[in-house]
């Protein structure tokens, strides 16, 4: 057993980094997961992507462009002129773009256009899962292309600049739309959702079981493996924030064809991945919380010492679980993560917490099998009256435990060195009893008396 040992700890450390990495796998896929197909996050985040005003700007840019495109304005402003100004026309076109970017910014900024823009998003959002999961009229057609439809917005524009009367019914079926996915693309996005709808759970129970089978392997090492999961934790979730940030510059470096447009691009990444870094954080912070649940189960000297401090309430179950549920319902109030704010998930952290409070429990009482309520409850009551009876006499009625230590060391320091002056002869009785009464009466207050000389006589009495 004592040669087989290394080499399962070997194992269990592959199972525990190969674990991590699954992690790692798992953040990506929850992010994919929750961001692509569930509507209500597609459609917050469209939302929050036209909040932004640098995108916002990029959007009243296209949409004006898309009404100069299909309709003449110059034409529009020509039959509004007199004859003789008509040639103005042209000019006036132009002057008028200005403007009319100005009136989609503003209009943009109000509810009704961001209604318009949540409900298109939405629009576009389901029709992508109704061709991916192989239904619907579309699909059958052989047409699968998918657009965000943004002719409403148009129509709304085209009323604020005021040319381009009853728009929407003259548009082409190609105008103001952004492609979501084509049609030649739609094979490869169903074998994508098929497989993304279940990653996420796959990878999160292959890293658990593989975090369970280096603890069954290697019993002896399930402390030392438990802070070793926390901190591939860490580190998966810090990975996640770094491919963030570098897949996102890769990103737009690819698809930005001009720096006008990169900050906007930029602001649409950092928007569309604020999921993806949310799920990042959560992960740093279970990791944390085991590395900490590691060094609580430690041989070190301040966690020993507070094993054995909370060991009296650690044997009762009732008080212990009483404080267990307190934490509990404050991390459930607080929510820092995603999975605490999902009933399943949050009732498996639970679980997962109850577990490892137990394993800890059971340490503790066998470390301090005697520990004892009622004797930890009256120390606590006589530190509490000291704190109180400290504080009523501004800090002069009584002094901690170490300082009183000090300060009576002391006082039999000087007490040995007087004695051995007057064993010297260098104090009469007087004298030495004068010194000792100095002493005694105010300890630390007394002046050192010197080996090699008396004391002042105006320290001995009458």
């Amino acid at each position: 057993m004592t040669r087989a040992a290394p080499r399962r700890r070997g194992w269990a450390r592959a199972l525990v980094v190969l674990a991590s990495v699954l992690a790692f796998a798992a953040i990506l896929a929850v992010w994919a997961n929750r961001q692509l197909l569930n509507t209500d996050n597609w459609t917050r985040t469209s939302s929050e992507l036209l909040e932004d005003r640098v995108i916002r700007d990029e959007l009243a840019v296209y949409l004006v462009d898309q009404l100069y495109a299909n309709v003449d304005v110059a034409a529009e402003i020509r039959e509004a002129l007199p004859e003789r100004l008509q040639p103005l026309a042209g000019p006036a076109a132009g002057g008028l773009r200005e403007l009319a970017e100005r009136a989609a910014r503003e209009m943009l900024s109000r509810p009704r256009a961001q209604a318009l823009w949540a409900d298109a998003n939405r629009e576009a959002q389901l029709t992508l899962l109704t061709i991916l999961e192989g239904g619907g009229p579309i699909v059958s057609s052989g047409v699968a292309d998918v657009h965000l439809v943004l002719s409403a917005l148009l129509g709304q524009m085209q009323e604020r600049v005021g040319v381009g009367g009853r728009l929407q019914e003259r548009l082409p079926a190609s105008a103001a739309q952004i492609t979501v996915m084509q049609s030649e693309r739609l094979a490869s996005a169903q074998r994508g959702l098929k497989i993304l709808r279940g990653l996420p759970i796959v990878l999160v129970a292959l890293s658990l079981a593989l975090f369970g089978a280096a603890l069954a392997i290697a019993p002896g090492w399930r402390r030392e493996a438990l802070r070793a999961y926390g901190i591939g934790f860490v580190l998966a979730g810090a990975a996640a924030l770094v491919a963030q940030d570098q897949a996102g510059e890769a990103l737009v470096n690819a698809l930005v064809t001009t720096a006008a447009v990169e900050p906007a691009a930029a602001q649409a990444w950092t928007i569309s991945t604020e999921l993806l870094v949310e799920a990042a954080w959560a992960t740093i912070f279970y990791g944390a919380f085991m590395v900490i649940a590691a060094w609580l189960a430690g041989p070190s000297r301040p966690t020993a010492a507070l094993r054995r401090a909370v060991a009296p309430y650690a044997s009762r179950p009732a008080i212990a679980y009483t404080a267990l549920a307190v934490f509990v319902a404050l991390l459930l109030w607080w929510a820092p993560t995603p999975a605490l704010r999902d009933p399943a998930l949050a009732l498996v952290l639970v679980v997962l917490l109850v577990t490892g409070t137990e394993a800890l429990r059971r340490q503790i009482v066998r470390e301090h099998p005697d520990a004892d309520l009622g004797e930890a409850v009256e120390r606590m009551r006589e530190r509490a009256a000291g704190a109180a009876a400290w504080v009523r006499q501004g800090g002069t009625a009584s002094r901690p435990a170490a300082e009183t230590k000090v300060g009576s060391d002391d006082r039999l320091e000087r007490l040995e060195r007087l004695g051995r002056l007057k064993e010297a002869g260098t104090l009469d009785e007087q004298e030495f009893a004068a010194q000792k009464r100095l002493i005694l009466e105010a300890p630390g207050e007394a002046p050192e008396p010197d080996d090699g000389a008396p004391p002042p006589t105006v320290l001995a009495p009458g």
